[in-house]
């Protein structure tokens, strides 16, 4: 009986936390979100704590998605959050906060874990997620059964590299996809092509719609309206990833590509259509009923595969 329970997810990402309060059946009933705080590891936790505890109902567990490598409970490596320089032990500092307990996991891989068992992937044996929003995020269902690797951090797309010597990424290294097709980079190219004495609209559209960064939504209005700048560097990210995920579909003969994050929600199945067109080239024998497929539970993915593993802790501890 206690497992029927609600159960919170939370999603964290490298502008926002959303948390849901989950039933056994995936449903969201409750929702609670705020920015992230730039504080560090104990200003992030004790914001998630206390949006935990403003949800409607008490929690009988908690999953939590971190943008980054995660291993049994501990947070080793967070490349686009502010002030997070070394390992914390996430898992063991929320359940003291809370007295529930507590799951961690990476944040693309939960939210994999929320399209396998409500989405798009539902049915699915084999498939590769990719996460598009401030980083770019990936997770694997390799033979039926989540892929995390030895540590907890297969699936980190982002960083491979695909343009050697390239663009600066955020890990410190150049050329990853990441580099070019992660918000954030791609904000940052966009300040240095008008510092180069380029025109856009984006950062007008940004101050228009109240922002305080280059949200997804930003940038679609922008390829909406035709903006050279975005559309340039829209193009590049497309592109990027197409070289990389060609390679990745190469290596685990993947049947289904979910593409998520805010740029599949504002974007929709056009853009994941793109990025399987522009990663045709670049496989040699994929599985010829392969499909490209935007992610169907918006920001409830993260939420609700979040979740998921707060609840598999929950039966856990009995």
């Amino acid at each position: 009986m206690t497992i029927e329970r609600l159960v919170a997810g939370v999603d964290v990402g490298g502008t926002n936390i959303e948390v849901g309060l989950v039933g056994p059946d995936h449903e969201v009933v409750d929702r609670a979100k705020s920015d992230i705080p730039t504080g560090g590891p104990d200003a992030v936790m004790g914001r998630i704590n206390e949006l935990v505890q403003s949800l409607s109902e008490p929690a009988a567990a908690v999953g939590v998605g971190f943008p980054g490598v995660v291993h049994r409970g501990k947070v080793l490596t967070v490349p686009n959050l502010a002030n997070w320089f070394e390992p914390v032990d996430v898992g063991s500092v929320l359940n003291q906060m809370m007295g529930v307990p507590v799951a961690v996991g990476n944040d693309a891989d939960v939210g994999l874990l929320g399209e396998w068992y409500a989405g798009a992937a539902r049915g699915v044996d084999n498939v590769l997620g990719v996460w598009m929003g401030t980083g770019i995020g990936g997770s694997f269902i390799l033979d039926g059964r989540p892929f995390n690797g030895s540590r907890g951090g297969a699936g980190e797309i982002g960083h491979i590299i695909v343009r050697p010597g390239g663009a600066l990424c955020g890990c410190g290294r150049r050329g990853c996809i990441e580099a070019y097709a992660g918000r954030r980079m791609m904000s940052r190219a966009a300040t240095e092509l008008v510092e180069a004495g380029r025109t856009t609209s984006l950062f007008d559209l940004r101050d228009q719609m109240g922002k305080e960064h280059l949200t997804s939504r930003v940038w679609a209005r922008a390829l909406e309206d035709g903006d050279p700048v975005a559309t340039e560097l829209v193009d590049l990210a497309i592109e990027t990833l197409g070289i990389g995920l060609g390679s990745v579909v190469n290596a685990t003969d993947v049947e289904l590509v979910v593409i998520g994050g805010g740029f599949s929600q504002k974007l929709g199945q056009p853009l994941a259509d793109r990025i399987g067109r522009a990663a045709a080239p670049w496989t040699i024998r994929p599985n010829p009923d392969l499909r490209w497929v935007r992610a169907s539970l918006g920001d409830s993915s993260g939420v609700v595969g979040a979740a998921s593993i707060g609840r598999a802790e929950l039966r856990r501890a009995g």
